[in-house]
């Protein structure tokens, strides 16, 4: 590696007393921009150090299971003292440090050669040296600037957490000054992804309910349902809930040749297509296939539950499967009555609940208990299985807030794993669908407040106690589940089985739970309440 032409170096005596006098400044120059840039190095070593970097080539080419080696070594060395590193480096191979050669000039005579530009040499430091300083700086200023949105950040939380404090107090003249205080600290982080996102939401709930508007904005059915769609494209969440209850419904399914199933959130019909074609393929033929499925009435007047059931009739044709669809339109599941669903007792029944039953748990005490009555039905209608799939968080705190605290980890976990989705505009909606749950937890009371998630611990001693036992969702379910996360590029989601159920979480944050459960006969129920 030649860096400077040496022939003019064995010039006369006063030729080289002549070149040193006058390259004083340029050396001391150069001198000066290597320590500028962290080179513990002088001009008149450069030489030398080329020479010992050479011998390290050809050493490490020599070597290679010395590299290795040297490459798992733990001890680290300071590459800015060149000099030095490099005799470190030779060390390591068992090999001298090379002695400077007698006949070797000194770098003040070779750069004062007349084939020396000292301009260019001077310059190209120079460049070098104002390149390092800027790209020093930009990181400099790209670390202040993370540092102050994650200090807005911070201050972002610690406000939310007073002004939810402060709504529980029923002091909403100062909650609404800190909204303002919100507001303006806002601009001061990234509103597209992070804090400042879910802050934006929280802050936008927490409004909402200053001014008593919560629960209009939050409860738009036709809209609902678009963004439930594109919730579904947007992230793993949903599939793995459809994924998992098909499969422990086929399992269920199993040996029976007339089934049916209850769908508690018909919801396009999203979840079926692939159970009519697993049953299609079951062997000794398809079953006779039932669908009931449960949706809110139309606003514009159409039957939608009749045009999705006509879909998935004509698929289940196409795949050689006798195929039966009921809709029934309820606005809340309670209004749901045993007799609207026409179940025969030569059928093997699935009842299905995807994010649905958390929404019976509203306290009204001028009437029963609407999920007593929903679970009384469902055990004496004696379904093969029950499936369901919640949310894995209590949002259902009678405290403002402790529910309000317990949401806003919960949503800003969502909302992260959301940055994996590549995917627009489903990504956006998918924000949008999350936050019309964050408003209904922050903003409404009472009936009004429908996002009553509950984690899965409290459905397993409420679903214990209303005469039904767990069944496990077995292997199939968990493969099947883990297969699903391929189809996402992102790393962060995971699968786990407990106790016989599924949790898919983010970054092992659990945020939604599959379970799957058999009613126990009366029999039972009456010998275990003897006891």
């Amino acid at each position: 590696m030649v860096l400077y032409d040496s022939a003019t170096s064995g010039g006369s005596n006063s030729g080289s007393s002549s070149s040193c006098s006058g390259t004083k400044q340029p050396v001391a120059e150069i001198d000066g921009l290597l320590a500028g840039a962290g080179y513990k190095v002088r001009s008149s070593e450069l030489r030398q150090v080329a020479q010992r970097l050479e011998r390290l080539e050809t050493v490490m080419v020599n070597s290679p299971a010395d590299i290795s080696q040297l490459a798992s070594d733990s001890v680290h060395y300071n590459p800015s003292d060149l000099a030095s590193w490099v005799d470190s480096l030779l060390s390591e191979f068992n090999q001298p440090p090379l002695p400077l050669p007698s006949d070797l000039p000194d770098f003040p005579d070779i750069i004062a050669g007349p084939s020396v530009n000292h301009t260019a040499v001077g310059n190209y430091l120079t460049d070098n040296f104002t390149t390092t300083q800027q790209q020093q700086q930009q990181q400099q200023q790209m670390m202040i600037v993370t540092a102050m949105e994650e200090d807005s950040g911070i201050r972002l939380v610690h406000l939310l957490m007073t002004c939810a404090e402060s709504v529980q107090r029923g002091e909403m003249a100062v909650a609404g000054s800190l909204i303002e205080d919100m507001k303006g600290l806002l601009t001061r982080v990234n509103p597209s992804c992070g804090i400042g996102k879910v802050a934006g939401c929280f802050i936008d709930a927490l409004s909402f309910r200053i001014m008593g508007v919560g629960g209009s904005i939050c409860r738009s059915v036709s809209e609902n349902e678009i963004l439930y769609h594109h919730f579904y494209e947007a992230c793993p969440y949903l599939k793995f809930a459809h994924f998992t209850a098909n499969q422990a419904i086929l399992e269920a399914f199993d040996g029976h040749d007339c089934v049916h199933v209850v769908d508690f959130n018909l919801m396009h019909g999203l979840q079926w297509p692939a159970l009519i074609q697993a049953l299609a393929l079951r062997p000794g033929g398809p079953p006779l296939l039932r669908l009931t499925g449960i949706g809110p009435p139309s606003p514009d007047g159409r039957d939608s539950l009749r045009e999705i059931g006509l879909r998935l009739a004509e698929l289940a044709r196409s795949v050689n499967i006798r195929f039966t669809f009921r809709g029934v339109a309820a606005s809340r599941l309670e209004d749901v009555k045993p007799w609207m669903l026409q179940v025969s007792p030569k059928e093997a029944l699935a009842v299905n609940s995807i994010l649905q039953l958390h929404k019976l748990l509203g306290s009204d005490p001028a009437r029963n208990s609407p999920m007593e009555m929903v679970l009384g039905w469902i055990r004496n209608l004696n379904p093969k299985i029950m499936t369901v799939v919640e949310q894995e968080s209590n949002h259902n705190q009678p405290e403002f807030l402790d529910r309000f605290t317990t949401a806003l980890y919960y949503y800003s976990t969502m909302f992260d794993s959301l940055e994996a989705c590549p995917l627009q505009p489903e990504k956006a909606l998918a924000e949008i669908y999350l936050q019309r749950e964050i408003c209904n937890v922050v903003c409404c009371e009472g009936s009004a407040r429908v996002e009553r998630h509950e984690p899965l611990a409290k459905w397993r001693n409420r679903l214990a106690g209303a005469g039904f036992r767990p069944l496990h969702l077995g292997s199939n379910a968990f493969r099947q589940a883990s297969m699903l996360l391929t189809l996402f590029s992102a790393e962060g989601y995971s699968v786990e089985e407990t106790e016989g159920c599924l949790t898919l979480g983010w970054h092992s944050r659990p945020l939604i739970a599959a379970s799957a459960w058999h009613a126990v006969p009366d029999v039972m129920m009456s010998h275990q309440n003897s006891n």
